[in-house]
């Protein structure tokens, strides 16, 4: 894996952001949350007006080996016919790209279907999916690697077309079962409380889920000599977590967070699965947080519990659990807001009103 050039945002402008906020025509802090967003998007851009310019989606498909243990409602085949789908413009997901101006971009990174000759996905695949991380790592070092590079390639890609704020968003049927597993181990959470529906599993199927993912995990432990000892990486680096269990998709997602926050862009968090692989690249790099922000609280069990980990605050919570990114992509209009309010607003002075505190 590549090293990033990540720091914390530089706070040395901070009172004059907030001096700024302050003295807008309006009570103040009677923005809320809006506020928030305005002070982390300036100190983000280091700069008292901020631009949310060419905003952009990165959508990774892959398929996951754990799905063959019957651990996700939804067959794989429903990976490679969605990503066929979003070409045609017809899922939630390029509907409020639409709605939004988003330049949506659909990247095959582990389908397990020939995409190649598809027009409108971009071929970026490392193998027909991951291999079952019941009985194996699900890449090997060298696929981890590639998987990175994708999410790096298509940041900077992003970039060089003038984005300045980046969501991500995923396509993988079982990448519920990873998610849950690296929020049981980075999170020091109970796996039990990091398991649920995924995309509807009932009750019977969430026991099996739990007993074929805590097998996987005794097995990962095993091999460090750990004997299913649960809570820490240590003495395992977190990579070997990610790779062991992760997805081509989510890799991929990791490795655009990590280089978007490096090129100094906001990255947009969208739910479970790429709350999951956020708090992966906090591991990685503690001061990336300072680039993301959280839009959404979904339905999936335990979500609340996963952005806990990081002290996240959400924007919404709107009960979605569709995936794809699209709760970044509806938080997008509040990001947007908060920006208007610091470069379209006028002041006390300016507006010759009374500024009373």
């Amino acid at each position: 894996m590549k090293a990033f050039d990540i720091h914390p945002v530089d706070r040395s402008i901070k009172a004059a952001i907030q001096a700024k906020i302050d003295n807008l025509n309006k009570p103040k802090g009677s923005l809320g949350r809006l506020e928030e967003i305005a002070m982390q998007v300036c100190l983000i851009q280091q700069t008292l007006e901020p631009s949310l310019a060419h905003p952009c989606h990165l959508l990774f498909g892959g398929d996951h080996g754990i799905e063959r243990e019957g651990v996700s409602l939804s067959p794989r085949q429903v990976t490679w016919q969605q990503m066929i789908n979003f070409t045609h413009g017809g899922g939630g997901v390029n509907m409020f790209c639409r709605q939004h101006n988003f330049t949506l971009r659909i990247i095959d990174v582990g389908v397990d279907y020939d995409l190649s000759s598809v027009p409108g996905i971009i071929n970026r695949k490392i193998a027909r999916g991951t291999k079952n991380f019941l009985y194996e790592p699900a890449m090997s070092e060298d696929e981890f690697n590639r998987a990175f590079e994708v999410g790096v390639e298509m940041a900077d890609s992003c970039h060089s077309e003038g984005c300045r704020i980046l969501s991500i968003g995923e396509m993988g049927i079982a990448n519920t079962s990873p998610s849950s597993i690296w929020m049981h181990i980075f999170g020091n959470i109970p796996l039990k409380d990091c398991i649920g529906a995924g995309a509807g599993l009932n009750s019977e199927g969430i026991r099996h889920k739990y007993e074929v993912l805590s097998k996987a995990v005794d097995r990962f432990y095993g091999q460090f000599g750990l004997n299913g000892q649960y809570g820490s990486i240590q003495p395992v680096q977190p990579t070997e977590v990610l790779r062991f269990f992760g997805g081509f998709e989510m890799i991929a997602a990791i490795g655009a967070m990590l280089r978007a926050a490096e090129l100094g862009m906001i990255v947009l968090i969208d739910g479970f699965i790429m709350t999951a692989c956020a708090i992966a690249a906090i591991r990685l790099y503690s001061c990336v947080q300072d680039y993301m922000i959280f839009t959404h609280c979904g339905d999936e069990s335990g979500h609340k519990k996963m952005l806990d980990i990081v002290g996240a605050k959400p924007l919404l919570s709107l009960g979605l659990r569709l995936g794809e990114g699209t709760g970044a992509l509806c938080a997008f209009p509040l990001i947007d807001s908060a920006v208007r309010m610091m470069n379209e607003m006028n002041n006390f002075d300016n507006a010759k009103i009374t500024k009373y505190f």
